[in-house]
């Protein structure tokens, strides 16, 4: 069975799995008693909503989310034998982080999807006007691609020195984030990338509020400089841990 297959099995019947599914429909549902809440003069509208829900998913989930996430994976591992496999199925080192990595950045897709789902369905019951859907998937999508290169470099803090590194990292990314999403260095800053792609879909500021017509945080054209700086920043950090990884193991 290749190494992917391999990692996709390990993710059956575990707490992991139920994560994926369970930290999207909190943001959802939190997201639909917080907009239930609002004073009766407010309009309910689905601004409110995406917004609320879309800001706190960048902001806290992604930095702490994919600190956890990284951790449960390097501990489920440990548990089952601390990479023995590779010395007893001489499978290349390379492949297994790879694989891990390509694994979890599927497990995030997944919920992303069930986020989008969410929103919607919390929106239905909480807000009034016409249903964005290209603008919450088009979110949930973007804000997925961006958040690609959290994994390598979480795996790597949890594969290194556990959930005290993990969560550290995690930690710093969401205050380095939340201080750079505004300002002009946002795109040296991994855990900023969706927090600003964020202003410019959904409209909301890094402080949560939503932004005015015509702010220059609402410029269109970030989300295509912060794909291509995303992705090429996954790519160089997987190749590079995954050859630290190699080294490791072999060690």
């Amino acid at each position: 069975m290749n190494t992917i297959g391999c990692e996709l099995l390990k993710y059956k019947r575990t707490f992991t799995r139920k994560l994926i599914v369970s930290f999207p429909l909190f943001f959802a549902v939190q997201a639909m008693a917080g907009v239930k809440l609002m004073p009766k003069d407010i309009v309910r509208n689905w601004d409110l909503v995406t917004s609320m829900v879309f800001n706190i998913w960048t902001v806290v989930f992604l930095p702490f989310g994919m600190a956890l996430f990284a951790f449960l994976v390097d501990a489920q591992e440990r548990k089952a034998g601390n990479y023995r496999s590779l010395r007893t199925h001489q499978t290349s080192a390379i492949n297994i982080w790879v694989g891990k990595i390509t694994v979890m950045a599927f497990h995030t897709l997944l919920s992303c999807i069930v986020l989008s789902f969410s929103i919607l369905i919390s929106g239905i019951i909480t807000a009034k006007g016409t249903i964005p859907y290209i603008q919450i998937f088009e979110a949930a999508f973007v804000s997925w691609l961006v958040s690609l290169a959290l994994i390598p470099i979480q795996l790597f803090a949890a594969t290194y020195k556990g959930l005290f590194l993990s969560m550290v990292v995690g930690f710093i990314g969401f205050i380095a984030g939340i201080v750079s999403a505004a300002g002009s260095y946002w795109v040296f800053i991994p855990w900023a990338w969706g927090i600003r792609l964020m202003c410019a879909i959904i409209g909301v500021h890094p402080n949560g509020t939503l932004l005015e017509q015509g702010s220059n945080l609402r410029d269109m054209s970030v989300i295509p400089t912060g794909i291509v700086i995303s992705l090429s920043v996954f790519i160089i950090i997987t190749i590079i841990t995954a050859f630290w990884f190699k080294r490791r193991e072999v060690k």
